[in-house]
């Protein structure tokens, strides 16, 4: 009577023990996870001294933290954990006013960059734009597009 409670015992313990080491065949995929602002080197060398809040809110988007108590600082956070691994990549940008709403500077993880003195930067998609000198009442005009897209030449193609 005791060898069949024993062997029963036996058999449930290596049954359990063989559950605890399982080969990894099919990994599950795992989502980046992306928290905050983007923010890239390019869209920070925009940043000059003298824009005004809105200018630096077109340039670098929305802050995550505006503190009532510090009403002259934006704070940008960004956070990255990527699927495939336990790490995770985090920056930090801070941008200050003074007290008529100006640009004064910031500090942070992205740095901005120098001034240029006769150095002709190539030219990118990335336009700076001056806000202040837009008219407020919404009349300026878009610059016409430089050619036709892909559906564009179709239907110039068909004559249509």
């Amino acid at each position: 009577m005791i060898f069949p409670r024993f062997a029963t015992t036996v058999l449930v313990v290596c049954a359990l023990s063989a559950c605890a080491e399982v080969p990894r065949i099919v990994t599950e995929y795992r989502i980046d996870v992306q928290q905050g602002n983007v923010l890239t080197q390019d869209m920070v060398s925009q940043l000059r001294p003298g824009l005004t809040k809105d200018q630096v809110r077109f340039i670098l988007g929305t802050p995550v933290l505006v503190d009532m108590f510090h009403a002259n600082r934006w704070d940008y956070f960004y956070w990255m954990k990527k699927g495939t691994s336990s790490k995770a990549e985090t920056r930090r940008f801070v941008a200050f006013f003074d007290d008529d709403g100006k640009l004064v500077r910031v500090a942070g993880d992205v740095a901005a960059a120098e001034p240029t003195d006769g150095v002709v930067l190539p030219e990118t998609r990335i336009r700076e734009i001056d806000l202040g000198s837009l008219p407020t009442d919404g009349s300026a005009a878009l610059p016409p597009p430089d050619e036709p897209g892909f559906f564009g030449k179709m239907l110039d193609s068909v004559g249509l």
